[in-house]
């Protein structure tokens, strides 16, 4: 996954208030934290969990304060995202159980085997369609045979006649959460140029040409979908 000006745009975002415009579109972040939760509470009492994109580390916060024998690596390319990252989770007393890499995946070291990951709306920033292929492959192999994937994308069939209707409502849930005018207009651009928003079952068979089984589709809120799925090999 190589650097794109999306990158730019959340070191832009995360110093001019990132997690404040977050916080106002709590009702989305937090349904797809508590199914994530739910998903992955059959996981060992001590997991390690790779959190991909974990920008500021709001799922990363949720998930370790819910299992608290959990260890979690969050691999984040935007340093001020890092950074915000950091002072959070020390803040909240959970630095200890978190190692953070400021970078993209394929830089990250080798390490033990990963009992599941995360991907929220991360995929979608890579445009390529092999790239993006390889992104999932790349997770996947960090995980032990059996272990899980949750990954959510901006995701809609953008020929359809209903997509313009949905964009529509899309915009005005962010006028409504109070995310300002020039927010709106960078995301906007940022959908034009940055952004991969494919049919959820495209989307879906990306993952599973990753080398997953299966994904399973859990959750729309608005142009948000939701997967989960195994990578394949016997449990341990």
């Amino acid at each position: 996954m190589k650097s794109t000006g999306v990158e730019a745009l959340f070191d832009q975002t995360c110093a001019s208030g990132y997690d404040q415009m977050q916080s106002r579109l709590a009702p989305l972040r937090d349904v797809l934290h508590l199914l994530t939760g739910v998903i992955l509470s059959d996981l060992p009492a001590e997991a390690r969990v790779l959190c991909v994109g974990a920008g500021t580390g709001t799922e990363l916060i949720a998930l370790a304060e819910r299992f608290p024998g959990w260890h979690f690596t969050a691999v984040e390319p935007s340093l001020p995202m890092v950074d915000a990252c950091r002072r959070k989770l020390e803040a909240s007393g959970l630095a200890a159980r978190c190692t953070l890499h400021g970078g993209y995946l394929d830089s990250l070291p080798a390490s033990a085997p990963f009992d599941a990951a995360t991907a929220l709306l991360v995929s979608q920033f890579v445009l390529d369609p092999a790239a993006r292929r390889g992104f999932f492959r790349g997770i996947g192999e960090r995980l032990r045979p059996g272990g899980w994937l949750v990954s959510a994308d901006l995701a809609a069939d953008t020929g359809a006649p209903a997509y313009k209707s949905l964009l529509d409502v899309w915009w005005r849930v962010m006028r409504n959460a109070d995310v300002s005018p020039d927010d709106v207009e960078r995301m906007r651009q940022a959908y034009d140029r940055d952004v991969a928003v494919l049919p959820p079952g495209a989307v879906g068979e990306l993952i599973a040409s990753g080398g997953f089984e299966t994904p399973v589709p859990f959750l729309q809120t608005g142009l948000i979908h939701a997967w989960y799925a195994r990578w394949p090999g016997a449990c341990t």
